[in-house]
């Protein structure tokens, strides 16, 4: 049973049967005939048949439900069972926005400390893209904003406040400055994050509110191309203070605090809203609840 809840899920998160079959690690007719056989045990149709994958049915969007409680209860279960026997041991599945990256190391730190035989992965993903793999059991926590966009069922644990500086080349007249009014950056050329990242769309709420239309000439969802395109001096970026420790390894480059509007939103770990929590996702909280309060990026 828990096999073809398996490969429902897999075909959720694929949308191919190919891919899914794949991710599972077995034929695509093996994946086929076991949706086939859960359909029969369940008496409805799930997928909507066709000659590729179009989409579940209504039953089969409540079976996908189900099939993410009941699955992620059962690797919960088998990581509290294997906790009991040793040491906290596996892989903790671990997405984050882009924009937390250089202060994630405060966190995975210790818990590495800690757990010494877990194995970390570390994707950088849109906040959609986070709550979408948790929901999914693609991965076991997330980082992401907390406070801006709606969340969903999650479990929430603040690390730390965001604030924004204007990041531009050391000639520039705004360097030297204590700090820069959002309405003055009318006119600058800048490279930002892409609109699909909430941390784009928290910019432009709040070059909107200063009345400034924003010149974007250059656009990424890589914030290593925005620090490489920082560093030719053409173009200026507004970026959270966190990242101000890695811009120190940018000669020319400084960052000047911005005001008027305060624009400051809390980052911190997702979690699926279950109990018990899975034990990786739940040593994690702990190793979080545990860390002493971040600066706030000023």
């Amino acid at each position: 049973m828990i096999d073809k809840l398996e490969y429902l899920l897999a075909l959720a998160q694929e949308q191919h049967f190919g891919r899914a079959a794949a991710a599972c690690g077995t034929t695509q007719p093996t994946l086929s005939a076991g949706i086939k056989q859960l359909e029969e045990m369940l008496g409805v149709l799930l997928v909507e048949r066709g000659s590729r994958f179009r989409g579940f049915t209504a039953a089969g969007e409540r079976t996908l439900a189900w099939a993410r409680r009941i699955v992620g209860d059962m690797r919960a279960m088998r990581q509290e069972i294997e906790a009991l026997r040793s040491t906290l041991a596996g892989e903790l599945r671990l997405a984050a926005i882009p924009t937390s990256l250089p202060i994630l190391t405060t966190l995975t730190a210790p818990f590495a400390v800690q757990h010494p035989d877990v194995r970390l992965v570390i994707l950088s993903r849109t906040s959609n893209e986070v709550l979408a793999m948790l929901e999914n059991l693609e991965v076991d926590a997330g980082i992401s904003y907390l406070d801006n966009e709606p969340l969903g069922r999650v479990i929430t644990v603040p690390l730390y406040r965001e604030r924004f500086h204007l990041v531009c080349r050391a000639e520039s007249p705004f360097a030297g400055r204590a700090a820069v009014p959002w309405a003055e950056l009318a006119g600058l050329r800048l490279a930002l994050l892409t609109p699909d990242m909430q941390n784009r769309r928290i910019l432009d709420r709040a070059l909107a509110q200063a009345g400034v239309a924003p010149n974007v000439s250059v656009q990424s969802d890589s914030m290593l191309s925005l620090l490489s395109h920082l560093r030719t001096g053409e173009w200026a970026s507004i970026l959270p203070g966190q990242w101000m420790q890695t811009l120190a390894l940018a000669p020319g480059v400084v960052a000047v605090p911005l005001e008027a509007p305060e624009v400051a939103n809390t980052v911190g770990l997702v979690l699926p809203s279950r109990e018990p929590l899975p034990t990786l996702a739940a040593a994690l909280a702990a190793a979080a609840r545990q860390m002493a309060p971040l600066p706030a990026g000023d």
